[in-house]
């Protein structure tokens, strides 16, 4: 009976910690491509997605070119809470010539891409890639999940213009 009570509240207590929409989102602080140490917070005042995925995950690469149209559509755009959007690419490669050829590749070129040491996923609870967090002006989550996936992006982006 004690085993399972402790299960349950380990799971109970991980799930209530996973961030959901409408909550603060969790900063993020990790290594950029050079080494330097880049930060969410940073962003605060634009629209931010943040997306989960590395180079061997083939729905990753697939959800990348809607990624790269949201950016280069909506990355001067003015709305509600925010001026501009940007993408906070968080991979989970663990082979830095892949990742740096993915990003290549794929032609993702905004500046905010990371490797996650562990903390940015445990911190958001992704247990699957692709993941993603739309965040606003304000740092709250607004959308996330599959929502984001595809199209989904676009829309939930065009929900927070202006």
């Amino acid at each position: 009976m004690s085993i399972v009570l402790a299960s349950f509240l380990s799971i109970f207590i991980s799930i209530s910690t996973i961030p959901s929409v409408g909550t603060t989102a969790p900063e993020i602080q990790l290594k950029n491509r050079e080494g330097k140490t880049i930060k969410l917070s940073e962003l605060k005042g634009k629209v931010v997605l943040i997306d989960f995925w590395a180079s061997w995950c083939g729905p990753c690469r697939k959800e990348n070119p809607f990624v790269v149209e949201a950016y280069n559509k909506y990355r001067k755009s003015k709305f509600k809470s925010a001026k501009g959007f940007e993408v906070f690419s968080v991979s989970i490669d663990r082979s830095k010539e892949q990742w740096l050829k993915a990003i290549k590749d794929d032609k993702l070129i905004w500046k905010n891409h990371a490797i996650d040491d562990g903390s940015a996923s445990k911190s958001y609870g992704v247990a699957s890639i692709p993941s993603g967090f739309l965040i606003d002006g304000k740092g709250q989550i607004v959308a996330s999940g599959h929502s984001l996936r595809g199209i989904g992006l676009h829309i939930e982006i065009e929900k927070l213009l202006k």
